[in-house]
């Protein structure tokens, strides 16, 4: 019997992360680049511990669970100096995970994926196509006045050669900001579904023009390989209270669930999941929902895996 309220610091009580796991979660504990409310660098702990209510942790759409093949590497050690100081030492550390397994990132705040994604590129040889949930299109050209922080990275990525434009989407952008900067992606070549582009699509019927959209770019594209982002303020407040931006209008839980349901098969190389802060958090809200959509990313990795097992024997 494995009670969820047992002390354990694993995502999902997974054992620690080693050449016999080929999935493994991470945490990258910095919030040191926000523009509003801190608590971030808390993200990852909160994510973990609200993992262990998963129980067995089958997944009830994939029929499969991580456990078995899921390691827990724990948090980057990391300077909380500077913004580049972080991510010039985030680098050597990321590299050989890698290396060694289908990584999933627990933020921390969005900067990190900028160089997250600079590990890729350079890891794989490519640049990626990205999925983007958030509220907030991270396009800004400055951030307040510095050269970079968490509301720049998709800017700087295009601009740093990191990622395929054309294969860049965006789902659930509404925060205010001038028109360059929300229409950036789009007038790169790439896809924007705003939060009001969504409203009231929650099944995969009706999500349909969206995940077709999508298909369709990667195809023409040659399948390059894709990396996802969700920014847990893609959410509506009410779903989660606890991040640092929290912008009205946004998704449900049930529509990022059925579009990470649907686009499982895609060429994935690992994600991140950023912006949660238990401060600002009620009832473990946004924390649950982070580990539900990041158990639920475990899941339809090992799905396909086994599908593509199944039609080699």
């Amino acid at each position: 019997m494995n009670f969820a309220f047992l002390s354990n610091t694993s995502f999902l009580k997974a054992v620690p992360a080693d050449a016999s796991t080929p999935y493994a979660i991470a945490g990258i504990a910095w919030d040191g680049a926000v523009t509003n409310r801190p608590g971030a660098r808390f993200g990852p702990r909160a994510i973990r511990e609200a993992s262990h209510m998963l129980c067995d942790a089958i997944h009830p759409h994939f029929d499969v669970t991580p456990l078995g093949t899921l390691g827990d590497a724990g948090d980057l050690p990391l300077p909380n100096t500077s913004l580049e100081g972080m991510r010039a030492a985030m680098m050597p550390l990321v590299a050989p995970l890698l290396r060694a397994h289908h990584m999933c990132w627990l933020g921390g705040d969005h900067s990190i994926t900028l160089p997250l994604l600079r590990a890729y590129r350079e890891w794989l040889g490519q640049p990626l196509a990205v999925i983007h949930f958030d509220a907030h299109c991270d396009t800004w050209q400055d951030h307040f006045g510095e050269p970079s922080g968490h509301g720049t990275w998709v800017y700087e990525a295009i601009q740093e050669g990191l990622v395929i434009p054309e294969c860049f989407t965006q789902i659930g952008i509404r925060s205010s900001g001038e028109r360059a900067a929300r229409e950036y992606v789009r007038e790169q070549g790439g896809l924007i579904f705003t939060g009001r582009d969504v409203r009231g699509l929650e099944s995969p019927n009706q999500l349909a023009p969206l995940l077709t959209a999508i298909r369709e770019r990667l195809q023409r594209h040659g399948q390059p390989p894709l990396y996802l982002t969700l920014d847990i303020d893609c959410l509506d407040p009410a779903y989660a209270p606890g991040t640092g931006t929290p912008e009205p209008g946004g998704m449900s839980s049930r529509q990022v669930l059925s579009i990470l349901e649907e686009l499982a098969d895609l060429p994935f190389v690992g994600m991140d999941c950023v912006e949660v802060s238990p401060p600002y958090d009620h009832a473990e809200l946004s924390s649950q929902a982070a580990a539900s959509f990041v158990w639920t990313y475990l899941c339809g990795q090992i799905a396909q895996l086994r599908v593509a097992k199944k039609q080699l024997s």
